[in-house]
């Protein structure tokens, strides 16, 4: 059997968990990542061509017999990628332009689940301040602010008075914080929210493990929203029938949805879901493997990934997903500030005691070399993870491998988990 050349697209923790995967696959001779991290670059050879650098990393593919491209970031699926490549004749996971859509805007969403009866909260959509403000009056709060495009998981804000929410629409309507572009205004829906990610190919829907992320910046869920703080699998609170309910009721209706509209998906569809009080209903849709979940997400699937990438974008039969039974449970490592304003540049040691345990792993999500030494270059800057018998067992071993990391400008939540430990 030949083995062939991959290359995974991105730099963050979600691409490390990628490329950690794609090592253990008995197909994959050598990973490439571009333009990947300090920590991937143990596993890839790192390629200097940034992830919205479409034409440059098609190039690449070619010039290098890569036999596979793996897409991590929404950026790059929003500047179409995937349809350079396709166009090229290279094989490439992930949706199409037209297909990310369904993440690049908040509007195309609601309005796709709305046509088709998918559960999600009620909401309105303006471009107009004025207009926006007076429906956010007549309305109750907490309300549901989201701007329209991408925002680097910082374009969802959760006003609880006026005065914030008139604020957060002259940011997104007036000012232009995230770029020009609309508000959806959705009603505040309550429960605990879990990440539901398929892998789909147009109406096929194939489910993986359900994982939980903290969004919150400190423990018990206090402080700014941030990309995410941790996250576990499986989900104790969310049943098999919650899960029987999300696959049958929005994931497969969605995809089927995507067909019939002329926009079908091929890739990883993150439903971000919420366990209401009146069943399970969409928060948003994401076209990629979501970060920090994929990081407690890939560690437990035992079938060969390449073979599931393979799949996707050949169509060709889904091999069965067998998941490992163990719990996985990650902290991240931030540095101080974020997701406001950070410093760059902190030395970080203490990688060897903390992977001393063989049950532990830690991703790297915003790291760099310098000077022979990895130094902090992000706003997430670790996943310390480990697995567990069960999630306590993984919670108490990861926080003992994440105290053994030594930096002088780190926080971290440590209650990762707690709403079902």
């Amino acid at each position: 059997m030949d083995k062939v050349k991959v290359l995974v697209v991105g730099s963050g923790g979600r691409e490390h968990a990628i490329v950690d995967a794609i090592s253990r696959s008995k197909y994959v001779s050598e990973i490439f990542c571009a333009p990947g991290n300090a920590g991937i670059a143990k596993q890839a050879t790192l390629v200097p061509i940034k992830d919205n650098q479409v034409k440059e990393l098609c190039a690449f593919a070619k010039e290098n017999g890569i036999a596979l491209t793996v897409v991590g970031p929404e950026v790059s699926l929003a500047a179409g990628v995937v349809d350079e490549f396709t166009s090229a004749g290279l094989r490439i996971f992930g949706p199409n332009k037209a297909a990310a859509t369904i993440e690049a805007s908040k509007d195309f969403a609601k309005d796709l689940m709305a046509r088709y009866d998918i559960p999600t909260a009620a909401y309105k959509t303006f471009s107009d301040y004025n207009e926006a403000l007076e429906y956010v009056k007549a309305g109750k709060f907490p309300v549901v602010l989201k701007y329209d495009g991408l925002a680097a998981g910082k374009g969802v804000v959760i006003p609880e008075t006026l005065e914030e929410a008139d604020a957060t629409l002259k940011d997104m309507l007036l000012d232009d914080k995230f770029g020009h572009g609309k508000v959806v205004v959705e009603d505040f829906l309550t429960g605990p929210e879990f990440s539901f990610m398929c892998f789909v190919d147009g109406e096929r829907v194939y489910p993986m493990a359900v994982a939980q992320d903290h969004k919150r910046a400190f423990d018990g869920d206090e402080g700014p929203n941030t990309g995410g703080m941790g996250a576990y699998s499986p989900v104790p609170i969310i049943s098999k029938e919650d899960e029987e309910f999300a696959l049958e009721s929005i994931m497969k209706p969605v995809a089927a949805a995507m067909v019939k509209d002329g926009t079908p998906f091929r890739g990883v569809l993150y439903g971000g879901l919420m366990k209401t009080p009146d069943g399970v209903k969409v928060i948003e849709f994401n076209c990629r493997f979501g970060d920090p979940e994929t990081e407690v997400v890939l560690p437990r699937l035992k079938t060969d990934i390449y073979e599931v990438f393979s799949a996707i974008v050949d169509g060709t039969p889904m091999p069965t997903l067998e998941w490992d039974e163990r719990a996985t449970l990650g902290f991240v490592l931030a540095s101080k500030g974020y997701p406001g304003s950070y410093d760059k540049g902190y030395e970080i040691g203490g990688f060897e005691n903390a992977l001393s345990d063989e049950a532990v792993k830690i991703y790297h999500m915003g790291t760099a070399q310098k000077d022979g030494k990895i130094v902090t270059a992000g706003g997430r800057v670790l996943m310390v993870l480990a697995y567990g018998d069960d999630l306590a067992a993984a919670q108490k071993k990861a926080l003992e491998a994440a105290d053994k990391i030594e930096c002088d400008n780190f926080f971290m939540r440590r209650d990762i988990g707690w709403r079902v430990l």
